[in-house]
């Protein structure tokens, strides 16, 4: 009798187990809502739960968009290269874009990465990146360490692709700047307590990147620190005074190089007989390929600049090929995603400080900064507006390492984005 009573027990707990789990849930006055409609109730409808995106979806299509359309560019602007006898016979027409392809997909993985990462653990570590950054561009000075090209030691080679410190170093300031002016908050309104620091910290990556020569990173670097110092709450008086200096160091740097003045001589008047087939040769041909595309353009892979006319159509001059293949309709469709994108990301940043997160703002500012320089000065350049400098298109330009940071870089801000938005909706980082 015990053994039946023991397996009457056994079994009345598990029909009354099972029957819990198959029951239905009693109604509940939080979790169903009446619909009434003048005053009388028709039905009772269910909540759902409400479903926050997690990310800022339109800024990432942005993002794809110009990757994308930069990949198709990159193959156009380069398709002819290998028909170039300055290139050798180790290129194929598609050498490029399949270069240009392995490092896109190496920089979303990156991206992805850098996404994982919260704010905090960039605001911790972000001082010894910029230190690690300030180590490589002492290597890439080293011969057989660094990669010459052009007169210029640049890059450090890797096997599948060419990285370049100094794109690095851009990542590196960003983050050490937005973390110094968090820690010295309290010394902002003292000129020299507050600016002493970074001054000198931009001036170390200065003189190693003149030294590569490689001013035009030297430009947007110091435009970076420049734009976290006053977005930190440096006054405008001292904000004032550090642009007067630089202005003044960018000066005497220009008028202390021969071939630097040669350039800024050729920007004034491309179309002389002394500058058109030196110095201005590359701006004369990049407003010539402009010129050609009219309104709609020459449509894609009609482009002659790129037969071997405009050097460095692929990289520097890609905003040219673009013009001339689809017009100036191409050119402002692009200009006006580049704002939109620099606005969006400076809202971010924004949003970020309005909830109390310094630093999370002051990076995605600073990217928002870093961006919108670097694109304002590509353009100019490629539309004779502004003296011809060595900048890549942001996102679309030929480069590995430059693609690789420029994502590192979109994937902060998106997590800054992403904190926000946990944090509006009452969450927990």
């Amino acid at each position: 009798m015990s053994t039946m009573a023991a397996s009457h027990h056994f079994l009345s707990r598990w029909k009354s187990r099972w029957a819990a789990v198959f029951a239905k849930a009693p109604e509940s006055s939080i979790d169903a809502l009446p619909v009434r409609i003048h005053g009388a109730e028709l039905s009772r409808t269910a909540a759902s739960p409400v479903h926050v995106k997690g990310f800022d979806q339109p800024l990432v299509w942005v993002v794809f968009g110009l990757l994308m359309f930069g990949l198709v560019m990159v193959y156009s602007a380069s398709i002819a290269l290998p028909d170039n006898p300055r290139m050798g016979a180790n290129y194929t027409p598609t050498y490029f874009l399949m270069r240009h392809s392995v490092s896109l997909v190496v920089a979303f993985v990156a991206a992805l990465l850098a996404f994982q990462v919260p704010l905090n653990t960039w605001e911790r570590i972000g001082p010894w990146v910029f230190v690690a950054s300030i180590v490589l561009l002492m290597l890439v000075l080293i011969p057989f360490v660094g990669k010459s090209v052009n007169g210029a030691r640049r890059w450090i080679g890797l096997g599948f692709m060419n990285f370049q410190p100094s794109e690095m170093a851009k990542f590196g300031v960003l983050l050490y700047a937005s973390n110094y002016m968090v820690r010295k908050m309290e010394v902002k309104e003292k000129f020299f307590s507050a600016v002493t620091p970074m001054a000198t910290a931009v001036a170390i990556v200065g003189l190693l990147l003149l030294a590569e020569p490689d001013m035009g990173a030297f430009m947007v670097i110091a435009v970076i620190a420049m734009g976290i110092l006053f977005l930190g709450g440096v006054n405008a008086r001292m904000f004032f005074v550090i642009a007067i200096l630089l202005t003044a160091v960018f000066a005497l740097i220009i008028a202390s190089s021969e071939w630097r003045r040669e350039r800024i001589f050729a920007y004034l008047d491309p179309w002389s007989m002394d500058h058109a087939l030196s110095k201005g040769y590359q701006l004369s041909h990049s407003l010539i390929a402009i010129g050609r595309g009219e309104i709609f353009g020459v449509g894609l892979g009609g482009s002659v600049e790129k037969l071997h006319w405009l050097p460095e159509a692929h990289t520097d001059f890609l905003l040219a090929v673009i013009g001339e293949e689809f017009g100036f309709v191409g050119v402002v469709t692009i200009i006006g995603l580049f704002m939109w994108l620099t606005r969006r990301i400076m809202y971010i940043g924004r949003q970020a400080i309005a909830m109390d997160r310094v630093f999370a703002g002051l990076v995605a500012q600073g990217v928002g900064i870093w961006i919108g320089f670097q694109s304002f000065i590509n353009m100019g350049v490629n539309l004779g507006a502004l003296p011809t400098k060595g900048l890549t298109l942001p996102l679309m330009s030929y480069g590995g390492s430059a693609i690789l940071l420029n994502l590192i870089a979109i994937a902060v801000v998106l997590r800054v984005d992403f904190e926000n938005r946990v944090l509006m909706h009452g969450g927990r980082l």
